[in-house]
């Protein structure tokens, strides 16, 4: 199962490393990452997507736990949270196929970042979902590179009513 994982760690040189070593070190893999510093400039916040069983998650963070720098960790993954990614689409764009691509960044919310003379540029925000819907149908029309944050999650302020 994917997790997500919240690490809020000291902004120190070699957190990061220190953070990826833990999860090399014992054979998992790291499927996105998002590191950027919080409101308060000596601590930074680290979005972790990982796969694993309850037992694995529940080992790593115990280790991530146990390094210095780290300040706090949370599998938010089935917890009441925000969570987005951005990606940036270079796509084909010979003049015939101008408008269905438009027409695609009406309907996804994206929006034209560069012009060029054989190819479009895009840019758009949403669930993992919603990005992997966008590239399924930018695809055929023939997507030349991308470039995704990987996702980044902050838990909602208030619970919501079910």
């Amino acid at each position: 199962m994917r997790h997500t994982i919240s690490v809020t760690v000291e902004n120190k040189f070699g957190v990061l490393a220190r953070v990826a070593g833990l999860f090399s070190g014992r054979g998992y893999n790291i499927e996105s990452l998002c590191v950027a510093p919080t409101m308060d400039e000596g601590v930074s916040l680290m979005t972790i997507v990982t796969v694993g069983d309850d037992r694995i998650i529940e080992q790593v963070t115990k280790q991530l736990n146990k390094l210095i720098d780290v300040i706090k960790v949370s599998d938010i993954t089935d917890k009441d949270c925000i969570d987005r990614e951005l990606v940036i689409i270079r796509v084909s764009a010979e003049r015939e196929k101008r408008d269905e691509i438009l027409r695609v960044c009406e309907i996804f919310k994206a929006r034209v970042v560069d012009v060029g003379t054989k190819s479009l540029t895009l840019e758009t925000t949403g669930t993992e979902d919603k990005i992997e819907a966008v590239l399924r149908i930018l695809r055929p029309l023939g997507i030349r590179e991308i470039v995704r944050s990987g996702r980044l999650a902050m838990m909602r302020s208030e619970p919501r009513e079910k």
